[in-house]
C-alpha cells in the first residue's frame, strides 16, 4: 500500500494507460480521481476499479472545466497529493499537412492542458506533493511526420526544469513519465491503423528496441507509484524514460 492516505488526479484516466495507472494507484491505497471527455468511457473505468474512484467530464483545453474538478477535490478532500498529467494527443502528419485545426488541437491538449492542471491544482497541493507528466520518448528524436506532436512534448518536458526549480520552496516535486512504444487501442484507433496492420507494426518495432518487445501499460503504471510514493522522495525534475533502451539507440524510423 505504498500510496496509503494519498489523494490523485489522473486527467485522461478513462482509458489506456492513464486507466491502467488509476487501477494500480487504487490497489495501492489512493484515492483517485479521473477526468476525460466520454463521460461513458469514465463510467466504464469506475465500474471496472469499483471502489476509491471518482470522475468528473472535464476537458484539459478548457480552464473552467479544470476548476470545476479542483472545486470536487478541494471540496471532498481538501488536498490533492499526487497531479498526473496524462491528457494528450498526437497523429503523423507532413509539415505542409497540417492545418490550424490540428495544430490548435495538439497543442491546446498537450501543452495548454497541462498547464492549465497545474494552475488549478496547485492550490491544493501542500508538502510533499508531487506532479508526473506524461511526456513521451519521441521529445528527443527526429522522427518524420511527427514534428506536431514532438513540438507539443518537448514543451512538456521543458516543464519538468522550470516547474522543479519555481515550486522548489513549496517542496513539491516535479517528474515526467516519457512512455516508449506503448500500443493501446486508442493509440492506434488515433493513428487510423487496422488491427491486423497495427499488430505487424508493433512486432516489426519489437525488434528495433534492445529490450526484444514493445512495452505496455504496466510498464508506465509501475513506474508511475514509483513516482508518486514516498519512495521516489529524493526523485525530482527528472524524466524517467520507460522504452526498453529505445532511446540510448535511436531508430530513424520507428
Amino acid at each position: 500500500m505504498r500510496l496509503s492516505g494519498k489523494i490523485a488526479l489522473i486527467t485522461g484516466g478513462g482509458t489506456g494507460i492513464g486507466l491502467d495507472i488509476a487501477k494500480k494507484y487504487v490497489e495501492e491505497g489512493a484515492y483517485v480521481y479521473i477526468t476525460g471527455r466520454r463521460e461513458n468511457k469514465l463510467q466504464e473505468a469506475v465500474s471496472t476499479i469499483g471502489k476509491n474512484i471518482d470522475y468528473v467530464v472535464a476537458d484539459v483545453t478548457k480552464k473552467e472545466g479544470m476548476e470545476k474538478v479542483a472545486e470536487k477535490i478541494k471540496n471532498e478532500k481538501g488536498k490533492l497529493d499526487i497531479l498526473i498529467a496524462n491528457a494528450g494527443v498526437g497523429n503523423y502528419i507532413a509539415i505542409e499537412d497540417v492545418t490550424l485545426e490540428e495544430f490548435n488541437r495538439v497543442m491546446y491538449t498537450n501543452v495548454l492542458g497541462t498547464y492549465y492542471c497545474a494552475q488549478v491544482c496547485l492550490p491544493l497541493m501542500k508538502e510533499g506533493s508531487t506532479i508526473i507528466l506524461n511526456t513521451s520518448v519521441t521529445a528527443s528524436s527526429g522522427l518524420p511526420n511527427f514534428s506536431l506532436y514532438i513540438a507539443a512534448k518537448s514543451a512538456m518536458k521543458s516543464f519538468i526544469h522550470t516547474w522543479t526549480n519555481e515550486l522548489r520552496d513549496r517542496k513539491i516535486r516535479v517528474n515526467a513519465l516519457a512512455p516508449g512504444i506503448i500500443p493501446t487501442d486508442a493509440a492506434g484507433k488515433e493513428l487510423g491503423r487496422d488491427p491486423q496492420k497495427e499488430k505487424e507494426l508493433q512486432e516489426y518495432r519489437a525488434t528495433l528496441i534492445p529490450a526484444n518487445r514493445v512495452g505496455n501499460v504496466k510498464d508506465i503504471s509501475d513506474s508511475a507509484i514509483f513516482l508518486g510514493s514516498d519512495e521516489s522522495s529524493y526523485v525530482n525534475g527528472i524524466e524517467l524514460l520507460v522504452d526498453g533502451g529505445l532511446a540510448a539507440i535511436y531508430p530513424v524510423k520507428l
